[in-house]
């Protein structure tokens, strides 16, 4: 059966209530840009814009990736990919090499540097989180991360209704 938006939004009205509504918004919203001010703080620190950061962490998984690889992982198309890797190449944290296999593909590798740089930014992330959960009594850490495992799984439910 296909519901319009209005009788949704009347059946949610029985079981949640317009405070719930607006507090759990309100709460998204203020989550939302505490990681979009920690990615600004984390871009400014190292130098280097969200794209190429959120890149370069994908090597975090991987010895090497392809450009196929990162568009599939970061959800971008290839000609901003192609832009990202350039960057990074560019920096000297990242640099190209030629599948051994098949010449026809190019294999994209940490240097050097780069992964003197993702070794800090995971220990910066790493130290970040840490002091979050510090703020936090043990018993509601582990509340905590048993709701968010919650939010995570109805949030990538209600992402399965979207398409």
């Amino acid at each position: 059966m296909v519901y319009s938006m209005y009788n949704l939004r009347e059946n949610y009205r029985s079981e949640i209530s317009a405070f719930q509504l607006k507090q759990f918004q309100a709460l998204m919203t203020k989550l939302y840009q505490c990681c979009q001010d920690r990615i600004k703080y984390q871009c400014d620190r190292f130098n280097l814009p969200d794209a190429e950061l959120r890149c370069l962490l994908l090597f975090g998984e991987e010895r090497y990736l392809t450009a196929t690889g990162i568009v599939q992982k970061m959800n971008v198309v290839k000609s901003r990919v192609t832009k990202i890797i350039d960057g990074l190449v560019s920096k000297n944290l990242v640099h190209r090499v030629q599948d051994p296999e098949d010449s026809r593909i190019m294999l994209l590798s940490l240097t050097l540097k780069g992964q003197q740089k993702l070794n800090e930014v995971i220990e910066f992330l790493e130290y970040v989180h840490h002091e979050a959960l510090l703020q936090m009594e043990p018993e509601q850490r582990k509340t905590m991360l048993t709701n968010l495992d919650i939010l995570k799984a109805s949030l990538e439910s209600v992402k399965e209704l979207m398409v």
